[in-house]
C-alpha cells in the first residue's frame, strides 16, 4: 500500500435496523461505532445506501462505513463509495463476524476468499476483486445442531458480550495500526 496517496474506506458488516443491534453478525458495526466515538468521526451521513463519516487516522483520510443494504447486498453499498471517492481495492478495509474463528479472536488478512460469509461474497461477487485486507472477528459456532442463521443473527449471552467489548476494542486499534504501520505490522500484533 503506497502511503498518502489516497484515502482508506474502512467498512463493517452487519444489518441494519433495531432487530440486527447487538447481534453476532453486526459486530463489524460495532468496531465502526468504537473507532467513530474514539477518532471522533460521527457516522451519520446517508449515502450510497449507507451511514458513513469522513475523518482522518494519523495523516491519512478515512471513511467509516456502515452498509445499510442488508447483509447479502453489502458490495451494493461499498464498491460505489470506491468508486465515487477513487479509492483502489488495496486500500478498503473491511471488518466483519467470522464463524471459522474462535470466539474473540481476531484474524487480519491480506486478500483471500471470502469463506462462509455473505456480506463478503457479494463485495468480492460484485467487485471481482478479493486483493484488499480484512479483519474477521471471532463468534464461534452454533453447538447441538442449532440453525447456522438462527445463531449469527442471534445475540451474545450477557457474559460472551463482556467478553466482546475489548475484542471490538483491539478490532478497532488493529485497523489503526493497518493504516499507520502497515498490514503486516497489524497481523504480527493482533493476530491470534
Amino acid at each position: 500500500m503506497k502511503r498518502g496517496e489516497h484515502m482508506y474506506v474502512i467498512v463493517g458488516l452487519g444489518n441494519p435496523g433495531k432487530k440486527y443491534e447487538g447481534t453476532r453478525h453486526n459486530i463489524g458495526f460495532e468496531v465502526i461505532d468504537y473507532l467513530s466515538v474514539k477518532l471522533d468521526i460521527p457516522v451519520n451521513k446517508i449515502k450510497h445506501k449507507a451511514l458513513m463519516g469522513e475523518g482522518r487516522i494519523g495523516t491519512e483520510k478515512i471513511i467509516l462505513v456502515k452498509p445499510q443494504t442488508y447483509m447479502n447486498l453489502s458490495g451494493e453499498s461499498v464498491l460505489p463509495i470506491l468508486d465515487y471517492y477513487n479509492v483502489p481495492m488495496e486500500n478498503l478495509i473491511v471488518v466483519y463476524d467470522d464463524i471459522d474463528t474462535d470466539t474473540g479472536k481476531i484474524r487480519i488478512r491480506k486478500k483471500g476468499s471470502a469463506g462462509t460469509h455473505n456480506g463478503m461474497r457479494n463485495i468480492i461477487f460484485l467487485s471481482k476483486d478479493d486483493n484488499f485486507p480484512r479483519v474477521r472477528i471471532g463468534i464461534g459456532r452454533p453447538s447441538n445442531g442449532k440453525d447456522l442463521a438462527d445463531f449469527v443473527i442471534g445475540r451474545f449471552s450477557k457474559e460472551e458480550a463482556k467478553n466482546m467489548i475489548p475484542v471490538i476494542k483491539n478490532s478497532g486499534d488493529a485497523i489503526e495500526t493497518m493504516i499507520t504501520d502497515g498490514v503486516d505490522l497489524a497481523m504480527n500484533r493482533f493476530n491470534g
